[in-house]
């Protein structure tokens, strides 16, 4: 049968053996580390990190103006030929402060060009060097710094946070053996098989050339014309469209390193790993009409949300695991693991935990930091090696070649969010804005001039990077290994690990995109697509389309094997931390504004982020339902005695109707939502009834714990019509 049929019968071998790579049991997760301990020790790491950068900081409290050479100028008004006269060429003042401003922006990031980032720690949870020489990974409790750089893919500077698109998060560790980035995405698989399609699929997912539309979106026909004719992206496309291309917020996504890599140990051992950035807040997903919304009122609102959690103390986390097989198990999963657009369900090969990220300090200047990193996949320590994948080997070349372009010159290594926190030795010199005064004549190896130094590191000598030894020969060809060419087995296997109510969201979205399709061929290539992983989501996506046949089913590829590891919508959160909760009430009603009070309290004691929201900034007003929004909170309560605002709903202070539009569009929304007391009569007007998400009670205990439990579940997905059948 099909490759795919392999996770009841692998999980039995791979539970049978007892392979303790593939139980998941290597290493503790440091419990017993002790929370003061680390969290002392994390603050430690971050005061390094502060001292670091301070050098670079500049303070410009109470001084004078100069120029960027020192001098004390007046750079408020140009210099002219009289009052009313021309400017002059001689005035070099205006001129460095228009040509500065000329030349303030770089080319932006061809991809992942929105985004934002923080300053963070990792803590190991053990030692592991019986699997890497990587020192970050040597001792429990270690601390290393980072910095992290989460975003959108396809969309410029200037797009929407909450655009239907693959996230991207990348993370850097400054270890004491030189800079690593782990350069991930939300989702374990890419669109493309081999690196040398990168361009077509950019090209093809970027707004049509012809007039610049759509901004930050996949439904035109480039993007679909690819999807049907390159069709390794349908796995990345079925989970995007199930809820993973619109999370609620940076903070509630997970991320995967996507390649197959390599851990080497001191001795040159190696283990084959997939990297894996698991959210300790747990994930979660905007419904579509949502994300439309947050799109439309607050572009911002992923940066915003991050910052916001971490100037309150709120520090976002995330475990790192990694997938741990043998070198001769690259085909034992039913499919090449060479190939970056299939995963390994964990039920096969379990997450082994390794550490910790920590993430507790915003940036001070977004373009210093935020913009002007640059990640790429060759910033790698010893210990660490990298696989025969052919997009991860593309990858190698294209961003360190991007960074290039980016900064006009080599020395972007130099910018302080990219210098190492260990000191550079190499025979590298010049190139624009070096920034380094080198004091070695000797620039080349071999010299005798600076005594054969910088020296060569290497496995044995100087606890160098080196390359894990493997074999490798063949005859010169293009083309792809065969091992790589089905495409369909494992779309149909996210298809299936689906909810009935997420499998209808991902026809939802599908039915959206297609929809906006104009050529009829390309929509019929893609519906035959769809029917290679199941003939009813073909049937069903082709219900809103016009001249499109579906296809008999091809039963070629259809299995019935699932994943527990797929579903966003299926699992609770395990943290309502950090959550958003809106408590709507009336200024004109004291006993709305007292309950407000008492029921704000009560829930920021849960971590819960709480607005009270009313007409008119009073004390304890948060919000006003001039600027509030049903997309501000992840459920919300409504107090007694404002019912008026709700039923009446005609005010000169907010929209029309306002008030009453919060609570249905949170309903809508799949929120939870509820009513103290007698406001249980503001849902009736709404035509909103007690259910499971909706509740009513005269017990603020009660809802309190109802609330609870409902932001964990987060989405009511009952609420939402199924196809008939389905």
């Amino acid at each position: 049968m099909r490759s795919f049929l392999y996770i009841s019968t692998l999980l039995g071998t791979a539970v049978a053996a007892g392979c303790p790579y593939m139980s998941g049991e290597l290493g503790a997760r440091g419990e017993d580390l002790g929370k003061r301990q680390v969290a002392a020790s994390i603050e430690e790491t971050t005061i390094s990190t502060q001292e670091f950068l301070a050098p670079f900081e500049l303070n410009d409290t109470d001084v004078y103006m100069t120029t960027d050479s020192g001098t004390p100028i007046d750079e408020a008004v140009s210099l002219k030929a009289g009052l009313r006269g021309p400017t002059l060429l001689e005035d070099f003042i205006f001129r460095q402060k228009l040509q500065r401003f000329d030349h303030e922006r770089i080319p932006e990031r061809p991809v992942h060009a929105r985004g934002a980032g923080a300053y963070g720690v990792f803590t190991s949870y053990g030692n592991f060097s019986n699997i890497t020489a990587a020192s970050f990974l040597s001792e429990a409790g270690k601390q290393t710094p980072m910095f992290t750089r989460m975003s959108t893919v396809i969309g410029e500077r200037g797009s929407t946070d909450s655009a239907r698109d693959v996230h991207g998060l990348a993370t850097r560790f400054y270890t004491d053996e030189g800079n690593f980035d782990i350069v991930g995405i939300n989702v374990p698989v890419f669109f493309i098989n081999d690196a040398i399609l990168f361009p077509d699929l950019i090209h093809a997912l970027k707004p049509q050339p012809n007039n610049q539309i759509p901004q930050a979106a996949t439904a035109h026909d480039t993007a679909y014309d690819f999807f049907s004719q390159e069709t390794s992206a349908l796995n990345l496309v079925m989970m995007v469209m199930a809820g993973y291309g619109i999370p609620r917020s940076y903070r509630h996504m997970d991320g995967w390193g996507v390649h197959t890599y390599r851990l080497v140990t001191n001795e040159g051992a190696t283990k084959l790993v997939k990297w894996n950035w698991k959210s300790l807040q747990g994930k979660a997903s905007f419904l579509w009409e949502e994300a439309q919304a947050v799109g439309g009122k607050n572009s911002d609102f992923h940066r915003q949300d991050m910052w916001n959690a971490i100037e309150a103390g709120v520090y976002p986390e995330w475990e790192l695991g990694v997938q741990i097989f043998d070198e001769d198990q690259q085909l034992a999963f039913g499919f090449d693991v060479l190939d970056d657009t299939k995963f390994i369900p964990e039920e096969i090969v379990p997450i082994t935990p390794l550490g910790r990220m920590t993430l507790n300090a915003n940036p001070q200047n977004y373009f210093a930091e935020t913009e002007q990193i640059g990640f790429q996949p060759g910033h790698i320590v010893r210990g660490i090696d990298f696989s025969d994948d052919p997009v991860l080997q593309g990858r190698l070349y294209s961003y360190l070649d991007a960074q290039l372009n980016r900064y006009g010159g080599p020395n972007f290594e130099q910018a302080p969010v990219n210098r190492p926190r260990v000191p550079i030795h190499n025979n590298n010199r010049d190139g624009k804005a070096q920034a380094y005064i080198p004091t070695n004549i000797a620039a080349y190896s071999p010299n005798t001039l600076n005594f054969g130094s910088p020296m060569e590191a290497n496995q044995t000598t100087g606890k160098g990077f080196f390359t894990a030894p493997r074999y490798v020969s063949g005859e010169l060809t293009r083309e792809l290994s065969p091992t790589f060419a089905d495409h369909w087995t494992q779309p149909r296997l996210v298809w299936n690990s689906l909810s009935p109510a997420e499998q209808q969201i991902a026809v939802n979205a599908i039915r959206f995109e297609t929809s906006h399709v104009v050529s009829a061929t390309v929509r019929q290539n893609f519906i035959n697509q769809l029917n290679l992983i199941d003939n009813g989501l073909a049937v069903r996506v082709a219900q809103v389309l016009v001249d499109v046949k579906v296809p008999p089913p091809d039963t070629t590829y259809y299995h019935n094997n699932k994943t527990s590891y797929i579903s966003i919508f299926n699992n609770s959160l395990p943290t309502i931390q950090g959550l958003n909760f809106g408590i709507l009430a009336s200024i004109y009603s004291n006993q709305s504004m007292s309950q407000a009070a008492t029921l704000s309290r009560q829930f920021a004691n849960l971590g819960l982020f709480v607005s009270v929201v009313a007409e008119t900034f009073v004390p304890g007003v948060n919000l006003t339902y001039s600027t509030a929004d049903a997309i501000d909170f992840d459920g919300l309560l409504v107090t007694p005695g404002s019912e008026s605002i709700f039923i009446n709903g005609t005010s000169p202070l907010y929209p029309l109707g306002r008030p009453l539009q919060i609570v249905q569009n949170a309903y809508d929304f799949g929120k939870p939502v509820g009513a103290l007391g007698s406001a249980s009569t503001v849902f009736q007007t709404a035509n909103i009834f007690e259910s499971p998400g909706v509740y009513f009670s005269n017990s603020t205990a009660t809802l309190l714990t109802d609330f609870e439990a409902g932001l964990k579940t987060f989405k009511f997905l009952g609420r939402f019509p199924l196809d008939p059948g389905y």
